[in-house]
């Protein structure tokens, strides 16, 4: 029975061994400029802030992933990203599942408080995440995404709240993508 003991207390030491250095490096990266591929980051503080006219958004629409920071609370991730129309959009999938609830907090957090600023290329951009729940758009939004990502992002999933659309509007200005 004193050999069982030992051989299952250096297992649990072992298994801690890769558990405390993943815990370690996702609070060490909250501290940091920004996400990095697999944890979520601090303010993002690097680049230039933009500052001019509305761009043209298509270009994203050739880029993976952009980095983007609620300003409440300041964190930033790394996020897919479309544009349709010229406007700019990002969103959350899984949101009428538990997991996805207690995993996807900045959606809810992005309702509260939509004031965000998105890194892409570098450059810094400040937006209004303004909820997008219905409206003529979401037919080219999602047809823009299905042809992007693997996603199943429809106008029905977004209608019926497990996709979350946020247009990513310029901040004082008005968003038009649908409800509020």
């Amino acid at each position: 029975m004193k050999i069982v003991l030992r051989i299952f207390i250096v297992i649990i030491g072992l298994a801690l061994i890769p558990l405390t250095a993943v815990a370690t490096a996702a609070f060490k990266q909250r501290f940091e400029d920004g996400p990095n591929r697999v944890f979520s980051g601090g303010p993002l503080i690097a680049g230039e802030l933009y500052q001019g006219p509305e761009p043209d958004w298509s270009f994203v629409n050739d880029i993976p992933t952009i980095e983007m920071q609620l300003e409440d609370p300041p964190t930033s991730r790394r996020i897919w990203v479309a544009s349709h129309d010229g406007k700019l959009y990002v969103w959350s999938g899984y949101m009428n599942s538990t997991v996805g609830r207690i995993w996807k907090q900045w959606p809810v957090q992005a309702e509260t408080n939509g004031r965000a600023i998105l890194r892409i290329n570098g450059t810094r951009y400040e937006r209004q995440l303004v909820r997008v729940q219905s409206g003529p758009a979401l037919d080219g939004i999602s047809e823009v995404i299905s042809g992007k990502y693997p996603s199943g992002t429809s106008r029905e999933t977004i209608e019926s709240g497990s996709v979350w659309m946020f247009e990513a509007a310029p901040r004082g200005g008005s968003a038009s993508g649908g409800e509020e």
